[in-house]
């Protein structure tokens, strides 16, 4: 339950200050909650595996965009955008998740993050400001793919205690 709540927070911490912000607040979120949010849907994947996996993670985006918007109507936008890119990326999350499952897990975390965040980078901004922004773009795979390796350490570190990340 940590996670589901610890992942809704920052899925809506992000998309209300883009809502209120704008592009230039994208890589900063990238790096701290989405880079959270990506990882932190590797440890579900883990947890679920075989509980309705896809169900629960389609809900559990769904909530995060629907909360977005339930806190702030003119983030509708945003929320949209979230929703389309989290669905998308969260695909491409989970089969690479899946491809790697014979690698030790901070490579199948990475490796499925890498992919997913090339994936919602340009999902998210195209929709959410209407425009394909090549430096918001570039900025966000960025700062995703490093948030994403920082907060599989502090997970690891605190977290995933019973499944320690081995390299």
């Amino acid at each position: 339950m940590f996670l589901v709540v610890l992942y809704l927070a920052a899925i809506v911490a992000a998309n209300l200050s883009v809502a209120f912000f704008g592009p230039a607040s994208t890589i900063l979120n990238a790096f701290l909650f989405i880079g959270l949010d990506i990882t932190t849907r590797d440890a579900l994947h883990e947890r679920w595996q075989g509980k309705r996996l896809w169900i629960n993670m389609a809900l559990l985006v769904l909530t995060g965009s629907v909360i977005s918007y339930l806190l702030n109507r003119e983030a509708g936008q945003v929320a949209l955008a979230s929703f389309v890119a989290f669905a998308l990326s969260g695909v491409a999350d989970t089969i690479i998740y899946h491809l790697m499952r014979r690698y030790p897990k901070w490579k199948k975390v990475n490796g499925s993050n890498i992919v997913s965040s090339a994936v919602d980078s340009i999902t998210f901004p195209t929709i959410a400001f209407g425009t394909f922004i090549p430096w918001v773009v570039a900025g966000q795979f960025l700062a995703k793919v490093f948030g994403g390796y920082v907060w599989s350490l502090i997970l690891n570190r605190f977290v995933w205690k019973e499944t320690r990340v081995k390299g």
